[in-house]
Formats: structure tokens, sequence, C-alpha cells
């Protein structure tokens, strides 16, 4: 049955279905969590299989939403007071299971923190970012995944690096402001006083881009202007990052210099970077720690057919984001792949490229965009009646 074709009347139709579909799909971002897309999917399947064996397991690959897809998988939220990215304070939280943090720098210094059409992009800051890992450690983290991704920043984890007790001084010996912006000013780096539990941590950077530091495919060009960064900004912003690793490198050795090339240093405005260099971190694809984090291979064997999905299935999609990855997992496991979203960009190649047998658009029932994001539950339901009308018997 097409994908828009009206479904058939949900009690005259006997499924009986797969033995058991796993629901592994991020959020549809500004409508629903991870969560949402798995309980609202749930419900549309099992109106028409009520016996249905469905599991959920909400993904993220690193951005927004990582903690909240920890702490559905069984991690412990903690929350804790943290400077936001214009200098207030806010709540952020990160999960802990044993002595495993899944920490998330978008809850201390994401987009989503910014009042509507605020943006910051010179000045804005990861010291909370660096105050929530600080809290992770304090609760025991031996390992922690830190995921990044929505941010409000460009500082090269600048400010996270300060708050774990990095000093940079200006040629006066003078703290340097916070944000990208400021960087210019850093004439001096001292990277001794980083809390000494750092050497003893394995720090996973998690990310979905793998962009450098600085230059055409940098942080601030890339992804400035998202941040409310206009051109001249992206100018200063990228010198200033170019400046701070130099100082970094005559601070911290050569190595550190090379990072500003390494895939992810440009991940979240730049933290990436200051991760790498001051954390130690190693680099990982967000949605390959991710599932590993929540336990997605032993679900997977459990399972006979796969939904994933986002907001946007689009070209995005097949560079990192978390429904292509959870396809090639289950691809290589041998187990069929479908997805759901709001809106499907992508032609039927691609998808069967990407391991996705075939994708379910909110836009197949209603065609306005604004009324799909309004109304994303009920009618995310409503693809889940299809999807299980679609099932073979």
């Amino acid at each position: 049955m097409p994908a828009g074709a009206p479904s058939p009347d949900a009690e005259t139709v006997p499924r009986t279905g797969p033995r058991r579909v796993l629901i592994a799909a991020d959020k549809f971002k500004g409508s629903l969590t991870a969560v949402q897309v798995a309980q609202r999917l749930t419900a549309g399947l099992r109106r028409v299989v009520p016996d249905l064996a469905v599991e959920a397991l909400p993904v993220a690959d690193g951005g927004d939403g990582t903690v909240d897809a920890a702490v559905a998988a069984g991690f412990e939220r903690h929350q804790v007071p943290v400077t936001g990215p214009l200098g207030d304070q806010v709540r952020a939280a990160f999960a802990l299971r044993g002595d495993t943090a899944v920490v998330e720098m978008a809850e201390a210094a994401g987009l989503q923190l910014l009042p509507r059409g605020a943006f910051a992009p010179l000045t804005a800051t990861t010291y909370g970012a660096g105050e929530l890992l600080r809290a992770a450690l304090d609760a025991g983290a031996r390992t922690v995944v830190f995921g990044v991704g929505g941010s409000a920043t460009t500082d090269g984890g600048a400010g996270m690096l300060v708050a774990l007790g990095a000093r940079l001084l200006t040629a006066g010996g003078s703290p340097v402001a916070p944000g990208g912006g400021p960087l210019g000013t850093l004439a001096t780096a001292d990277l001794s006083g980083l809390d000494a539990r750092l050497a003893e941590v394995d720090v996973v950077l998690a990310s979905d881009v793998d962009n450098p530091l600085t230059g055409p495919k940098g942080a601030a060009a890339v992804y400035g202007p998202q941040k409310g960064a206009t051109w001249a900004d992206v100018a200063v912003l990228d010198a200033s990052l170019a400046h701070f690793a130099e100082v970094l490198g005559a601070a911290a050795g050569p190595r550190a210099l090379e990072l500003a090339a390494a895939p992810g240093a440009g991940a979240a405005g730049g933290i990436g970077y200051g991760a790498l260099v001051g954390l130690g971190a190693r680099f990982r694809p967000g949605i390959e720690v991710m599932l590993d984090v929540l336990g997605f291979a032993p679900a997977l064997r459990r399972s006979t057919l796969v939904i994933t999905g986002e907001g946007s299935l689009d070209e995005q999609t097949l560079h990192g984001k978390a429904p292509a990855g959870v396809a090639a997992a289950a691809g290589a496991a041998g187990k069929d792949v479908i997805a759901v979203c709001g809106r499907l960009a992508l032609r039927p190649g691609a998808l069967a490229d990407a391991g996705i047998r075939r994708a379910y658009a909110l836009t197949d029932i209603e065609p306005d965009v604004g009324r799909c994001i309004a109304e994303a539950g009920p009618l995310l339901e409503s693809l889940g009646e299809r999807i299980a009308h679609d099932l073979p018997g």
C-alpha cells in the first residue's frame, strides 16, 4: 500500500505482524522528544495489532536529547545549577549509571537556553559545560560520554576549560572575557590547573559532525550563522579560534595545534577542540557511541523489525545522524529497517543506500507542515497504524 494511501479499517484487517518491533528513533525537533516518538508510534501500532511486542529504545546522536535518551535507557538523571551561555544560572542535567556518565553540552550551553531571537555569537560561553563535567566527576564518573551539538557558543571550549581549572589570560594578565570573540585578546594559556581527575577518566567526544576547528568547513563558517553570527562575526570568530589554537599549541605543545584539524574539533562551536586538547577526549561518531551506551545490540538481537527516524529525513541524515547509524547497525545484523519522519526529502535510492527499506512521513497524511509540527503526536499515531497494516502477516 502506498505510504500516502488511506489505511484500511483497523478492526477489519487481521495482522499477526513480526514477532518483535524495536523503535529506535530520535526526536522530532520542535515537536516530540524521542521518548514521545516511541510512545506515539507504539500506540498507533497496537491499535491495529494489540498484542504486538514492541520495545522502545529512544536514541540520540550526541546533540540535544542525549541525556533524555540515556535516562530512558535506565540511567539516573542528576540536575545541577550551572552557568548558562549568557552568564546567568540555569539548571542542567547529566545522566549516570554506575561509573559511566552521559553529559550533554547543550544542557548548559545550548541554543534552547537563549531567549527567543536573542543570540550572542561573540560572547556566549561554554563555562557551564565545564561545570557540568565537573559535577559528573564529583558523582564518581570514570567514563564520560560527552555529547556535543546544538550549542549557542563558538568559543572553542575555552569557557569549559576555564571552569575546569585552566587559565586563559590577556597580555595584561587579566582573564580573557567569555565567548569566542574575545579569544583574539588571548596572550597566554596555562592548562596545568585542569582538574587532575581528567587524567584518570575516559572522555569520549560524541558528535554527529567531523568538522575541523577553523577554515571554510570550520565551526564559525559552517555553524556560526545558525547562532546569529553575521559574516563579519564569522570572520572574527574564525580568526579568534585560529589564534586560540596557536596559543594552546605554544602552551601544550605542537600536538595541540595539530588537533585543530582533527575530526570533531569544530563540533558545537569548537568545544570539540577544547575537549580533545584539554580533556584528552577521543572522538567517535555520536550515534555509534550512544548505541553502545544505550544497549542497542541486545535490543537489536531481540527484534525482527527496526523503526528509526527523526523530524526531517534529508541529506544531513546520511552524514552521522541517528537514523543512518541505527540503519547501518541493523542492516549489518540482517534486520529490516523502516523510518518515520515529519518531512521526507530523500529519494528512494538514497533511502535504500542508507539501509532503510521504506519511510513514512507526517506530510503523507497532512501536507501542511505547520499542522504537522503542531499535531505531530496524533499524526505519528496514524503513521503507526499504517505501518501496522503494512507489516507482513
